[in-house]
């Protein structure tokens, strides 16, 4: 073929390709969601994905068929998993570590992106951040491997007298590994002891806060987990009954009364998730796609919060917030 017989040809695809993506067949997502529990929602986060999808062209319901399951409850993951491959997805995309792992050992070929997953690589989704290799991808909450030390620290500033700080936790959270190893030093570092409260189900939330209370926390850390993303009300009205000022992950724990947030931007990461699928659905692979980490963290603060705790928020604190709820 010649040259200019060859560019002809070409431009003619490319515009066949970009029509049928606008008006052509349409192509299948399926997203493995958090939701808010009832499996009629996606949460507030989560919303930023289709909604940056329509700025991209692709339109649910004519150029996209997207179907949503959610992985809470726990025990609804299986279930939702096998639903969404049986739907056949041109793009598979799933919130957090433990719906990530699920769709990873459901499907090798399915292109897979996942947001919100703390440390991908140890956690075996991806053989590294730069090369993932395999059919998944994704933007990671990978930070400093001080961060929880960092959520700690602003603890401390918000609580200048605690000693024993209670740890919040999900005993079967994958991710679980990262608090144990910021325990290990957290007693070094900042001469405070930390000790974990477990809960597995809403039901033992109260049974956590309980046992830190009778273990003499002074302030609380809620790791994070779909478990305690799900019952957020609960556990900030669990933290004002015992009077336990706490440092939560995501902002919405704020915004509903929450004292403290330091955390990735999800609402982001899941915004600039939409770009990969856009480029997946137009024919990249998984593996030529870097994962990428937050650029966006937030620092938010609830200062009417503070104040029914008796806390003063210090100004150096202030000064630093993203968001200060009054």
């Amino acid at each position: 073929m010649r040259r200019r017989e060859f560019i002809a040809a070409t431009a003619a695809l490319l515009t066949s390709t970009r029509r049928s993506w606008a008006q052509g067949t349409r192509r299948r997502l399926g997203f493995l969601a958090i939701g808010d529990g009832s499996g009629q929602a996606l949460n507030r986060a989560e919303l930023a994905f289709p909604n940056v999808l329509r700025e991209l062209g692709w339109i649910d319901g004519k150029n996209l068929t997207a179907e949503y399951r959610y992985s809470y409850p726990a025990d609804r993951v299986s279930a939702s998993v096998a639903e969404l491959i049986a739907f056949n997805p041109d793009v598979l995309v799933v919130a957090g570590p433990q719906g990530a792992l699920a769709l990873k050992s459901a499907t090798a070929t399915i292109p897979i992106v996942f947001i919100a997953v703390a440390d991908p690589v140890r956690l075996g989704l991806v053989q590294s951040l730069s090369r993932p290799g395999g059919n998944i991808t994704g933007f990671a909450t990978n930070v400093p491997e001080d961060f929880l030390a960092k959520r700690l620290e602003i603890l401390r500033e918000l609580v200048p007298d605690a000693s024993m700080i209670a740890l919040l936790v999900n005993p079967k959270n994958p991710m679980l590994y990262l608090a144990e190893e910021t325990i290990r030093e957290a007693h070094k570092r900042l001469g405070v002891t930390v000790l974990t409260v477990e809960a597995t189900t809403a039901d033992e939330l109260d049974v956590a806060f309980a046992s830190a209370v009778a273990q003499h926390a002074d302030a609380l850390i809620d790791f994070g987990d779909p478990l305690t993303y799900i019952h957020a009300p609960r556990i900030i009205a669990l933290a004002a009954k015992h009077h336990l000022p706490a440092n939560y992950l995501f902002r919405h724990y704020a915004i509903n009364g929450g004292l403290s947030v330091y955390g990735a931007d999800t609402a982001d990461l899941f915004r600039r998730a939409g770009s990969y699928v856009d480029k997946l659905l137009k024919g990249a692979k998984p593996a030529d796609l870097p994962v990428q980490q937050p650029t966006k963290f937030e620092l938010v603060l609830n200062l009417r919060t503070a104040k029914t705790l008796g806390l003063t928020v210090p100004p150096s604190l202030l000064v630093r917030a993203d968001e200060v709820i009054e």
